[in-house]
């Protein structure tokens, strides 16, 4: 075929499609070669060399990350010149490295660890040869550790940054022996244009980039008997959770989670999918109202497209990059922060509970949402609403500490009052789930039906895509929306800020025109979050995407407005949506932050 190439490795001939590495056609028969500086989601570098092999007919080894498969091509990838060269990069890389392994957060999940375990490495003949360099460790960000002395200088945090999140708070400074990963004249993350989403500690082979860990803090509140303390847990988590202790990506792990923050001692276990119910509530209202001004009232300083708002990150990227766009961004806070608010006063009223005395724990697949419950806005219930925010890696490793056999928990449901939820809100979880949700309550709201959609799945806005585009046509509403009557609702979804870069200059340039937008800051939405289980890869982010639709499947109620906890909580608390509690308790305001 015109479009392949035939060539052998080990003696086994292989075909790949043109265009492929060594390493893909490697793959392509199982045979396994070491690599640090690649990864699936990321340009190809070729930096640490630690995939070389040999090619016949060529001088040097070869990186097989970055060698193009040619035809005719004869490689061998376990000769002795190729195992010894491999074991003198990790040597390399371990004379510089602060292996002290048993007191960093990456034992037994870091790459370089397992190369040297692999290897073998018991001495090393470079420790003498390298001098010793005063490193810093940068902890000033709420969400994430910057540790030098563990950086291997692959650089994927620096592509990752630039080339997945259009960012660049990362980059390469100085050369030669001196050469580092630094941000903007090396200052602190919590000081540059660094929006915590955490696609770098993802995408970090080592212990360089971690998150800033808040495990300590929760069990502190947890054996203390003065304090109450509640516990959230996003959609994003169920499903990958049980990736934690061996199970497949895509395990639905939902009865198991809520069993396990039982057994840990969480006094209230509930579910953020009740408030991404009522982000659905308020966010739908929102965009209706606004629509009623801009197309009846003409009201020209009403702001279209509507963004949405749940994800930090993007929330952050826009305050930096699009500050012109900040009055285009729904004023909901995220569901983390609706219940956070909540959980301080109605569930603080309906259990008789000091609201000083109740302590607000998130679990989110997401860095960037530690950053978000401690932003100085987020204190509607007077008080700061989400005291602690961990990510689904930092529950597990509660879950180990405890030693809670997590494959053997009975699944459990969450507890009543703030813990139900629907499938609308599990497929926050994904990205185009805020759309999908979105679009099912306000549709129904403005005709009075059901969305025009087999079984309710809005499939336009579904997938991997990086930008997608949907449009809902409104046709026969009721008489309160007759200013919709055959307008053409036109929708966009990204993914990754460099997605969201996208979509916003092409809305900027005028060549793009929406009512209603969502952006999430991490590819693939939630479930592609910066605390989620590691590894990421297109294929486990789709398996990941697949439960969740599956869970939304299952769901006894599918749309937010028919969860009977909202009905509730509108007709006891709240009032109404957009109603002055809701506004005082629900709202934000974002501002412009510096650009460094």
């Amino acid at each position: 075929m015109a479009n392949t190439v035939n060539l052998n490795i080990d003696g086994i001939d292989v075909s790949v499609e043109a265009g492929k590495t060594v390493l893909d056609a490697a793959k392509e028969l199982n045979i396994h070669i070491p690599t640090l500086c690649y990864h699936e989601d990321l340009c190809v570098a070729g930096n640490c060399r630690v995939c070389v092999v040999e090619q016949e007919g060529a001088k040097n080894l070869v990186a097989s990350c970055a060698m193009p498969a040619q035809e005719g091509m004869v490689i061998h990838t376990n000769t002795h010149k190729v195992r010894n060269a491999r074991k003198h990069i990790v040597e390399l890389l371990l004379s510089e490295h602060n292996a002290d392994c048993t007191k960093c957060y990456k034992n037994k999940s870091c790459e370089l660890q397992d190369l040297a375990s692999d290897m073998i490495i018991s001495e090393n003949m470079f420790l003498d040869l390298v001098p010793e360099k005063n490193y810093t460790i940068d902890n000033f960000s709420p969400s994430i550790i910057k540790d030098d002395s563990k950086c291997i200088r692959c650089q994927r945090c620096v592509r990752t940054c630039h080339d997945l999140q259009h960012v660049s708070a990362l980059g390469v400074a100085y050369k030669g022996d001196k050469m580092k990963i630094s941000t903007f004249f090396e200052n602190s993350m919590f000081d540059v244009v660094c929006t915590n989403c955490g696609q770098c500690v993802i995408r970090c082979p080592t212990g360089a980039l971690i998150e800033k860990n808040y495990i300590e803090q929760v069990w502190d509140a947890i054996h203390d008997p003065n304090v109450h303390v509640v516990v959230q847990t996003a959609p994003a988590t169920r499903i990958a959770l049980g990736e934690e202790f061996g199970m497949e990506a895509g395990n639905i792990v939902t009865g198991k989670l809520a069993a396990s923050l039982r057994r840990l001692g969480f006094d209230s276990v509930l579910d953020t999918d009740f408030s991404a119910d009522l982000t659905i509530m308020e966010e739908g209202t929102e965009l209706l109202t606004r629509l009623k001004k801009a197309l009846v009232d003409k009201d020209a300083s009403v702001k279209l497209p509507m963004f949405t708002s749940c994800s930090p990150g993007w929330v952050k990227y826009i305050e930096h990059m699009y500050p012109d766009y900040l009055d285009n961004l729904s004023t909901c806070k995220s569901p983390q922060q609706m219940f956070g608010a909540l959980v301080k006063t109605y569930y603080a009223e309906k259990k008789k509970l000091d609201p000083a005395k109740i302590v607000s724990v998130s679990i989110m697949p997401c860095t960037a949402k530690k950053f978000e419950a401690a932003r100085p806005e987020m204190r509607g219930s007077g008080y700061q609403d989400v005291d602690l925010g961990i990510t689904t890696r930092e529950l597990a490793v509660m879950i180990k500490q405890a030693g809670i056999d997590f494959n053997s928990l009975p699944d459990e449901k969450f507890d009543s009052l703030m813990g139900q939820s629907t499938g609308a809100a599990v497929i926050f979880g994904a990205t185009g789930g805020v759309m999908e949700a979105a679009l099912r309550t306000a549709y129904e709201l403005v005709t009075g039906r059901e969305v025009p959609f087999e079984n309710l799945n809005i499939t336009a806005v579904r997938g991997m895509e990086g930008v997608r585009e949907a449009s809902v046509k409104i046709e026969n509403v009721l008489p309160a929306w007759s200013f919709l009557e055959g307008v053409e609702l036109k929708t966009a979804i990204a993914h990754g800020l460099k997605n969201a870069h996208q979509i916003m200059d092409a809305i900027k340039a005028g060549t793009a025109n929406y009512h209603f937008v969502e952006v999430m800051g991490c590819p693939g939405g939630c479930i592609g979050g910066g605390g989620q289980p590691i590894p990421t890869t297109p294929e486990i982010r789709q398996k990941r995407a697949d439960a969740i639709y599956r869970e939304d499947e299952g769901m006894e109620i599918r749309k937010s407005h028919e969860n009977p906890e909202i009905t509730q909580i509108y007709k006891e608390f709240l009032g109404e949506p957009l109603g002055h509690k809701s506004h005082e308790l629900l709202h934000t305001h974002y501002v412009k932050r510096k650009r460094v």
